[in-house]
């Protein structure tokens, strides 16, 4: 991955450069570039919702452009030579924050009550989709609910049949997470369908595979929240996002109880950044299961190594101790 290590900052030159190419797509992923140091096709199109078709797109024009170089392979490359150098003391660099009030963000479709309503009318599927989802958020649907939801199905365009899964997906999370005390909001549905965009969901097939695939990730996190000695509450988002790192690296259970009981006994109580730190140290050395720790970073095996050396005579320390005892009792 090619990183980029030069300053948060846009040359006046480079700035002209966008601003006059009138391309939104590009401006954001230039962005991007910026601020992450280096271009990762996926993530930047999750990141700035766009498909990866988009994404490569604008990677091109700004290769073209001369902002980025080198062949099209799905991670942009950075010019040879330094591009975000400071500008001239006349011409200062431009803070990436003023550029991102600059660049013209995509605005989202405004409908009006009485397109939304003739719509319904006129159309048998829309209409089904308003019934299916005031039976999940648990009431009719307002004005503002309807809006949101043919933005789903207009703008966003997922298929009717892919929406039904949405729309059922959200209610089982609220369920699961809140009992029947509490519904999904059509704004939370909205949310998780830019999610479900971004993705790229747009059968049924797909749809059916990124629930499965939630469900058995959220089984697992149900699963590690009693290992963390965390029972009575949910988990908070950035909680979350920790359980899900360790997952993805591939760590067994047993291997996060081992992590939690080193960083309680270390520090006291359940400490995120400090447990963190130590799974990244044995991701980092191969370590994914309990059997690989206890074989190379265990506790016991560190403390005798240190603590029982042999002397010249071939009699170590404990053993010396245990010898005198004896003599003692003679």
């Amino acid at each position: 991955m090619l990183e980029n290590s030069t300053e948060n900052s846009i040359s006046l030159q480079d700035l002209d450069k966008l601003l006059y190419a009138h391309d939104g797509d590009m401006a954001l992923l230039y962005l991007y570039y910026i601020k992450n140091g280096k271009i990762d096709s996926e993530n930047a199109a999750l990141t700035l919702c766009r498909t990866m078709a988009e994404i490569a797109a604008a990677e091109e024009k700004l290769r073209r452009m001369g902002l980025v170089s080198g062949e099209s392979t799905g991670v942009a490359a950075p010019v040879a030579a330094p591009v975000f150098t400071p500008a001239p003391p006349a011409q200062a660099p431009v803070p990436v924050k003023a550029v991102m009030d600059a660049v013209p963000q995509p605005e989202l479709p405004e409908y009006t009550a009485a397109e939304v309503t003739a719509r319904a009318a006129e159309d048998g599927i829309f209409s089904g989709l308003i019934s299916e989802c005031a039976k999940v958020v648990g009431h009719s649907l307002s004005g503002s609910d309807m809006k949101m939801l043919f933005r789903i199905y207009d703008y966003l365009s997922l298929p009717p049949e892919v929406i039904m899964e949405l729309l059922n997906y959200c209610g089982e999370i609220y369920v699961e997470k809140y009992g029947d005390s509490r519904r999904p909001s059509v704004r939370a549905i909205e949310k998780e369908a830019f999610r479900w965009a971004k993705l790229e969901i747009m059968s049924l097939e797909q749809a059916e595979e990124h629930i499965r695939v939630q469900r058995e990730r959220r089984s697992r996190i149900g699963k590690i929240k009693p290992i963390l000695g965390i029972k009575d509450r949910n988990l908070s988002s950035s909680e979350v996002k920790y359980i899900d790192t360790w997952i993805e690296m591939g760590f067994e259970d047993e291997a996060i109880a081992i992590a939690y009981d080193r960083t309680v006994t270390a520090t006291g109580s359940l400490k995120w950044a400090y447990m963190d730190a130590i799974m990244k140290n044995w991701h980092n050395a191969g370590f994914t299961s309990a059997a690989q720790i206890e074989v190379n970073d265990s506790p016991r095996r560190s403390t005798v190594q240190k603590s029982a050396p042999v002397q010249s005579g071939g009699i170590s320390n404990s053993d010396m101790e245990e010898l005198r005892s004896a003599l003692q009792k003679i």
